[in-house]
């Protein structure tokens, strides 16, 4: 398959929120080319994509999962994606927007890969949280299908996950309260799908019927799988301190965040995004965080 966007793309900006460096074993560029290793509504697929010197992106697939996520290629790459009525309203803002004409954001279409690894990264460190992804994908996901790289893995899925005993939650590092909400998540899968058709706020809503399910997993969720661009990540350690720095020299806090931004409303989370995209952050005065060993207790 073979698609040319009708817009500026930056490949790397748009779809680097859906990986995590190198412990991201279902989704990494690799000599060139992005891999994704996912759960599908027709199972387990991997799609490669390329962006050659003329625009165009070459894609493939392959799997059960291989005409879900060819079909699903513009909306990854930002086709769904609408800022109108966007309007910066701090010069840093504006900036921004001019300096990453190709930053729009991705959607997936897919709610359970994103929600598992959101729920993995709830109330710990990044690298905490990429060694219990990157153990859960190797262990208990499945070989992705296709020539792919050979660290590809296809996280693994709902039915999959309620396999899992208390013992191997514990090797690969996974707290009893992340656990039960991956557990809780699993046994409502297939209705929490709705929430990537649905959208918006509605669909941030359904998550959030899932115990252990809050408004920072959530939004985590609807960022990725429907490219919502209000959902902000509230709860965050960093996204506050970085808006505040940003717009206003100081740090925030989430209540303060939550009103700095308000007037961007519904796109709230597309300004976090071009300040990040832009380079942006606070500067790091505070106690580093201890890294934890679940493993070890």
């Amino acid at each position: 398959m073979q698609w040319c966007p009708p817009f500026p793309l930056d490949l790397a900006a748009v779809l680097g929120p859906l990986s995590r460096g190198r412990g991201s074993l279902n989704f990494r560029a690799h000599r060139g080319v992005w891999w994704l290793a996912a759960n599908t509504p027709g199972g387990p697929g991997t799609l490669a994509l390329l962006r050659r010197a003329d625009g165009v992106v070459e894609a493939e697939a392959w799997g059960d999962g291989a005409e879900f996520l060819l079909d699903g290629v513009p909306a990854l790459l930002g086709a769904d994606d609408d800022d109108t009525g966007f309007v910066a309203h701090h010069d840093v803002v504006a900036s921004a927007r001019h300096d990453s004409p190709g930053l729009r954001l991705s959607s997936t279409g897919r709610v359970w890969d994103a929600l598992l690894l959101a729920v993995l990264e709830q109330k710990v460190t990044g690298k905490e949280a990429i060694r219990s992804w990157a153990q859960l994908c190797r262990w208990f996901g499945t070989p992705a299908p296709g020539p792919g790289p050979d660290f590809l893995r296809v996280p693994p899925d709902p039915i999959a996950v309620r396999s899992i005993v208390d013992w191997n939650w514990h090797r690969i590092g996974v707290d009893l309260k992340r656990r039960e909400a991956l557990v809780a998540a699993a046994r409502v899968a297939p209705r929490l799908e709705e929430a990537a058709r649905i959208g918006g706020r509605e669909g941030r809503a359904l998550l959030r019927t899932v115990r252990g399910v809050g408004v920072w997993t959530a939004a985590e969720v609807a960022q990725r799988a429907w490219g919502d661009p209000d959902a902000v990540s509230f709860g965050d350690y960093n996204i506050p301190s970085m808006v505040g720095h940003n717009l206003l020299g100081h740090r925030i806090d989430d209540e303060q965040m939550a009103e700095l931004l308000a007037p961007y409303a519904p796109h709230r989370q597309r300004v976090v995004r071009y300040l990040e995209t832009a380079g942006s952050r606070a500067p790091r005065f505070g106690p580093r965080i201890e890294l934890r060993d679940y493993r070890a207790m």
